[in-house]
Order: structure tokens, then sequence, then C-alpha cells
């Protein structure tokens, strides 16, 4: 065992719930994984410069003003006014099937969690110490290793615009995973996704983030061209799907088919 895996787990007096279930082999392949990001993280990394952008909401819609004070839709917004007619019924059949009013207190809930562990996600990326809140620590033990082998980071909760085809978003996490530089993007559920399938519009989100990074910080010899996509689970190790750049030049292209679309229902034809 490493002393950093000492210091962190047993010091502290606590190990995951998850943790304690793997066999030897799983736990010594964790130990070492967690040696090796913290390895990582000691080397020094030039952060991006962060680009300061007003966030501004309109019945329900959220745009970001840019240096020439044009709204420019967020990433969410585009995404929900092109989904489809069958993303649309399955919401309204799960509203229906459930309450309404207990489909927006699910919502909401969900939204919570999700803000409280990007927000300790952040901090803890950033180097701050602080304590883990009660309510979000389940996911947070999902996730840490994950987060643990992060490297090279470079971006944290930052906002970046596309100008050439008119979108902005925050993005997670610009870092490297295992050595690769990557966008990083941090979901919460309460139970697994299993297949690509069940992320929805995820992956489109996840790219759209790559494209803005790569346009917005082109200056940087910047090109992004992998993404990970983790979604945290309570009492289980967290979800980690991992996007190659042939899946990533695949859902760019359904996300530009969304951009267009909800650019021509704006009454701009491009």
């Amino acid at each position: 065992m490493t002393a950093r895996f000492l210091k962190k787990f047993l010091n502290l007096g606590h190990f995951p719930k998850w943790l304690k279930k793997l066999d030897v082999l799983q736990f010594l392949r964790f130990i070492f994984r967690y040696d090796r990001a913290c390895f990582q993280k000691e080397k020094s990394v030039s952060e991006l410069p962060r680009y300061e952008s007003k966030s501004v909401r309109e019945a329900g819609k959220q745009f970001y003003v840019n240096s020439q004070g044009l709204r420019i839709p967020s990433v969410t917004t585009i995404l929900n006014a092109t989904k489809s007619r069958e993303d649309r019924d399955r919401l309204f059949s799960w509203q229906q099937r459930i309450g309404v009013e207990q489909a927006a207190e699910i919502t909401k809930s969900a939204s919570r969690r999700g803000t409280g562990t990007h927000r300790y996600i952040q901090k803890f990326l950033q180097g701050q110490e602080v304590e883990c809140p009660e309510s979000i620590r389940p996911y947070w033990e999902s996730v840490e290793p994950i987060v643990q082998a992060v490297e090279a980071v470079r971006l944290v909760e930052g906002v970046v615009i596309h100008d050439q085809l008119g979108y902005a978003g925050v993005v997670d996490c610009v870092a490297s995973y295992e050595g690769v530089p990557c966008i990083c993007e941090w979901k919460t559920s309460d139970r697994p996704k299993k297949t690509v399938d069940r992320l929805f519009d995820y992956p489109l989100q996840i790219v759209a983030y790559c494209g803005a990074v790569n346009q917005l910080y082109r200056d940087y010899d910047l090109n992004i061209r992998h993404a990970l996509l983790v979604v945290a689970i309570p009492e289980m190790p967290a979800e980690v799907f991992w996007f190659e750049p042939s899946a990533i030049e695949e859902y760019w292209q359904q996300w530009e088919a969304r951009v267009h679309q909800y650019w021509r229902r704006q009454g701009y034809f491009r």
C-alpha cells in the first residue's frame, strides 16, 4: 500500500461502502491508480485563461452574453428546444404516470444533488480542502476514484462559447485521464445507466463542450479528441463512459444538426 493511500483513507478512518466490496486484485488496482494520479498532480500544468461571460435566464431558457453583447443560447437550451417527439412523449408519459408535482420535485432534487456534487468536485480539483456535505457524500464516494485519476487539470467549470455555430455553456473540466487529454463531464444518478443509449442527450452535450473548447482556445494548441463522462451512483462505483475520436465525430455531426435546427427555428438560415 502507498503512503498517499494510507494518509487519505486510513488516517481519515473511512472507506466508501462500495470499496469494501472489492476483491484483492481490484483493491490493489485501485490503490495503484490512486497513487499514479497523485504523482501526476504534482506536475505543473498551465491553466487555460477563464472566459468571463454573464449568464441570463429568460422564460426558463439560459443564455450567455459574449464580448459583443450578443446573447448566445446555452447547450441545454438548444437540446431542450430540439428534442425529438419521442423524447418529449417519454417525458410527458413519465410526468403523467407519477404526477406532475412529484415529477417536478424529483427533477428539483436531482438538480440540487447534481449542483452540489459539481461544486464539491470543483473545489477538490482546485485544491481546496472542504468538508463533503452529507447530502452528496454517497455520490462523491462513488466518483472519487475517477476524480483522483484526473490529471493535468487546465480548466474547471469554465464558460466556453463557440462563436461560429452560436452556442455556449459551462464545461465541467478540461484535463487528462490516464494520460489522454479530454473533456470531463460529471453526472449523478440513483441507478446505473448501463448503456450509452440510456445517456440520451449527454453525449451531444459533451461533444458540444469539446467543440467549444477547441474553438475558443484554438491559439493554445488545443485539440481535444476524447471525452470522459462519469455517472456517480450511491453505494456503487461510478459508471465510466469513454468516447474515442470516432464516437466524438459521430456525435458532433448530430450536435451540429441540432444547432442548425435551433437557429432555423429562430429565423436564421445557416
